[in-house]
């Protein structure tokens, strides 16, 4: 079985910050893999690793995200690909439609009889890539699948809001994307870490891909970028417990919380 794990760098924010135009300045920012794509990651690697096959992990970015890469390679992954070139550096955001079309040439190119990602990126939290990249496609999905067993179909749980769960099968080929928690990502090994550093990154344009500048044209458009002013109060309530009790129970009341 091969198995196709979308693969994501994401950028934190440190606390204390600037902006810089419409980025922040890069001096506040730390990067790392995207935790859903830990787990997607993960997921595809224990199937690889009880039933065979080959699992490639498919990037979106520069050069500079080869090192978050390179942990996907010594964490279990088989091949690399990596997407970039002047179009896309030149978009000023990779929204889920863009990103779908992309992987999707790649998915075209590649073949795997499923592909996994994370439900979402930790930075821009569309949420949206899975399900646009399936309907890319025109395959099947599962989305927030926090359990999974595969033969013939996916059979998958997902997770719903109110803490309900969906079991139900997915015909192959699939697109899924893989909650948190469905397993425990490993930790790569030193051999593993200097096998990873040595191994060949398939790097591929949009032309090696069969798509132009006009495929990836994006209807998202940003336009400002700004920290949004907090306000809050605090009202702090001394004396004993009787005393702070009958006070918060009548604040309580009087802004309507219970009746």
């Amino acid at each position: 079985m091969k198995i196709l794990v979308t693969i994501t760098e994401t950028e934190s924010v440190d606390t204390v910050f600037e902006i810089d135009g419409l980025e922040i300045d890069s001096r506040y920012l730390s990067t790392d893999l995207n935790e859903w794509d830990a787990y997607a990651l993960e997921e595809a690697v224990q199937i690889a690793e009880d039933g065979g096959g080959e699992v490639v992990t498919a990037t979106i970015g520069p050069e500079g995200v080869e090192g978050t890469v390179r942990q996907a390679l010594a964490k279990g992954a088989d091949r690399a690909i990596r997407v970039w070139d002047e179009e896309l550096a030149a978009l000023d955001i990779l929204d889920p439609l863009t990103k779908a079309t992309v992987l999707g040439a790649v998915v075209d190119a590649e073949q795997p009889d499923l592909v996994f990602t994370g439900v979402q990126s930790g930075d821009d939290v569309f949420g949206a890539t899975p399900v646009a990249l399936a309907s890319t496609l025109g395959w099947a999905w599962g989305t927030v699948v926090n359990d999974l067993q595969i033969d013939e179909v996916a059979h998958v749980h997902r997770e719903l809001e109110g803490n309900l769960e969906e079991l139900t099968d997915v015909e192959r080929p699939a697109v899924l994307s893989i909650q948190t928690g469905i397993n425990q990502p490993r930790h790569a090994s030193l051999r593993d870490i200097t096998r990873a550093q040595q191994a060949e990154i398939d790097t591929r344009s949009l032309a090696d891909l069969d798509l132009d500048v006009d495929a990836i044209a994006s209807p998202i458009e940003q336009t400002d970028l700004y920290e949004p002013e907090s306000e809050g109060e605090a009202t702090i309530y001394e004396g004993s417990p009787e005393e702070t009790a009958t006070e918060l129970a009548a604040v309580i009341e009087e802004t309507g919380v219970i009746r």
